[in-house]
């Protein structure tokens, strides 16, 4: 069987769920670490294809084939345990409390932190030549993106905070049904083109996702942006984080759970036949 009926992957989402808040703080890290590397390097896949060939949907619909090979590797990003670990803690599993879930999302933000920083080194390390010439278009893009996804939502204030932060909700609703789309095939092909279709969409469309900014933006200021950490934490990462937390939660796995798990009660036609033919 190639495809799973949404009351048994919604299933497989709570069990995921539970898995991950119960998983060992080394697998965690190691996992989480593993991720955010792999997707850094998608990302810089991305833009280098969309610098070299002008076409900034080329490289939007090739940019999925990261967050396929870290998804089929059992490798965990943030905007993923921010979807299925709280449906763990509403289906009551043993263990899970919401002290855990924290623990969980804590011990992946900094795996996946790491991961992503570690290649913005090698990439900038490798694009300089040691920081011994100039980066390059394609880094120089990548440090435009940085200044103006920064600077460019500062100017506009408290309205620039509430975009990003509305940029994340839609980035995680997207991520997020690429997680859940990896669960409805038992196939690799099938699990690939489920997760690559909201992938490719959130990339195209710019949303905000934590894990690839966590490249972008350090990999700008070390090529030289003209954006600060600050500016980078306040103006980028803490509003996306935020918004991909409410985006993967409220509209990809409450509902899926509410409708598929926890469903209303169902009318009973049987009784409602009988109580039609009875006589007034």
């Amino acid at each position: 069987m190639s495809y799973l009926v949404p009351s048994e992957f919604v299933t497989k989402m709570v069990d995921a769920g539970e898995s991950k808040v119960h998983m060992s703080t080394r697998d965690t890290l190691i996992r989480a670490f593993m991720a955010g590397a792999i997707l850094a390097l998608a990302a810089v896949f991305a833009v280098t294809v969309a610098v070299e060939t002008g076409s900034f949907l080329l490289g939007s619909v090739l940019f999925p084939v990261g967050f396929c090979m870290l998804y089929l590797m059992g490798f965990d990003l943030l905007t993923g345990v921010f979807m299925l670990t709280p449906l763990a803690l509403l289906d009551k599993r043993p263990g899970v409390s919401t002290n855990t879930i924290l623990r969980n999302w804590g011990l992946v933000f900094v795996g996946n932190f790491a991961g992503a920083l570690t290649v913005a080194f090698m990439m900038a390390f490798i694009f300089t030549y040691g920081f011994n010439v100039e980066p390059g278009a394609v880094a120089e893009k990548i440090a435009g993106v940085g200044e103006a996804r920064t600077l460019g939502y500062a100017e506009y204030g408290a309205a620039g905070w509430i975009t990003i932060f509305i940029r994340g909700m839609l980035c995680n609703w997207m991520v997020s049904m690429g997680v859940v789309g990896a669960m409805i095939s038992t196939n690799v092909g099938g699990k690939v083109l489920a997760m690559w279709m909201p992938i490719m969409l959130f990339f195209f469309m710019g949303f905000e996702h934590s894990v690839v900014n966590m490249f972008l933006f350090p990999f700008g200021i070390i090529v030289g942006g003209g954006f600060s950490v600050m500016d980078y934490l306040i103006w980028n990462e803490i509003p996306t984080v935020l918004g991909n937390l409410v985006g993967g939660l409220a509209f990809t796995g409450l509902t899926l759970y509410t409708t598929h798990i926890r469903t209303g009660a169902k009318r009973n036609f049987s009784k409602r036949a009988s109580a039609d033919r009875v006589p007034a």
